[in-house]
């Protein structure tokens, strides 16, 4: 089965319309993000999503840290040229391959980041290269002039950005031609719509990357209450999971449950195909097979106008469903 294909930006990168966010299949140093994960379980996910036609990775050194990029080097191994690779810097990890929790988008740190990446992936290029989160203390022109070098130096072959605001992008843009901009977007977050990125990401021709599609789990219609989540993971921590907003959350769940079942798909499915009916690639994560299946199953969901228009007047633009970070976290994005 081929996957169509989209153009990701406007400098030459073609994607299928779905991609595979890599971040649960590592644990991560004091815990898992989202439960355990087993390592033969997440590889065989990543080759079965070959298989599909899903070819399109994403993952990040922050991840693990570094061990996701080490298990994804272990998948593609005899295979790397028919992946395409994403992956991100810019949380600091020191010498001991630990994590600071500075962010650092210094020139010196971009080198020493992406020479990293490449052994931890066993590779000599990345396809695509992205600022994990703005350091608010360097010019994103310096980042960025760094970055534009490494696609010179043939290191990486697409440069991108992470969680940053219009502004942020116009100035990158400017220095070297960005292809994507990654940030969260689902029906429970549509931040990047309310202030205008989405609108500048299409002026200038730039890609946009969605990562948590299904709203962190919520939309895949599994959870219906705190305790569904492992005791570890890391969602108990976040605003929308809490009470206040997540009986609320589930009743929209359970609305969007009603309208998948009558278009004879899973809810999951229903809001992907929403995400990829306006030309965004949603990264869906996970590390079993049988969710990259039924992921990428999505992608041959059709919408009318009308089934949108429903979509959108069950969850409409500004719906307060609680913000997606801590408030460590809400202070990183630009």
């Amino acid at each position: 089965m081929e996957i169509k294909k989209m153009k990701l930006g406007s400098e030459g990168l073609s994607v299928p319309m779905i991609g595979l966010g890599c971040m649960g299949m590592t644990g991560f140093e004091d815990g898992h993000m989202y439960g355990p994960a087993d390592e033969q379980e997440a590889i065989a996910t990543i080759h079965r999503s070959l298989e599909l036609g899903g070819n399109f990775l994403d993952t990040a050194d922050l991840y693990g840290p570094l061990k996701n990029e080490q298990l994804i080097s272990k998948a593609i191994e005899g295979n790397r040229d028919k992946y395409i690779i994403a992956t991100k810097f810019g949380w600091e990890i020191d010498d001991h391959d630990k994590v600071t929790w500075a962010i650092n988008g210094k020139k010196e740190y971009v080198k020493k980041a992406v020479e990293r990446s490449l052994k931890n992936l066993n590779t000599d290029y990345i396809d695509l290269y992205y600022l994990h989160r703005l350091d608010k203390s360097t010019p994103i022109e310096e980042t960025v002039q760094a970055m534009g070098d490494l696609v010179k130096e043939g290191k990486v072959g697409y440069i991108g950005l992470s969680e940053v605001s219009s502004e942020t992008v116009k100035r990158a843009h400017a220095v070297h031609p960005i292809t994507a901009v990654q940030s969260e977007y689902s029906l429970f977050e549509r931040t990047v719509e309310e202030r205008g990125v989405l609108q500048t990401l299409q002026q200038l021709g730039i890609g946009f990357v969605a990562y948590s599609p299904l709203g962190r789990g919520f939309l895949s219609g599994n959870l219906r209450s705190i305790d569904d989540l492992p005791e570890n993971d890391f969602r108990r921590a976040i605003p929308r999971f809490q009470a206040e907003h997540f009986y609320k959350n589930i009743e929209l769940v359970k609305a969007i449950e009603a309208m998948a079942a009558a278009k004879n798909v899973t809810p999951s499915q229903l809001a992907l195909a929403w995400i990829m009916s306006k030309g965004i690639l949603p990264i869906p994560g996970t590390k079993r097979r049988k969710y990259v299946e039924e992921n990428i199953a999505a992608t041959r969901v059709a919408l009318t106008e009308d089934d949108l228009l429903t979509i959108e007047n069950i969850v409409p633009l500004g719906t307060d469903t609680g913000k997606p970070y801590d408030e460590f976290s809400m202070g990183l994005i630009d």
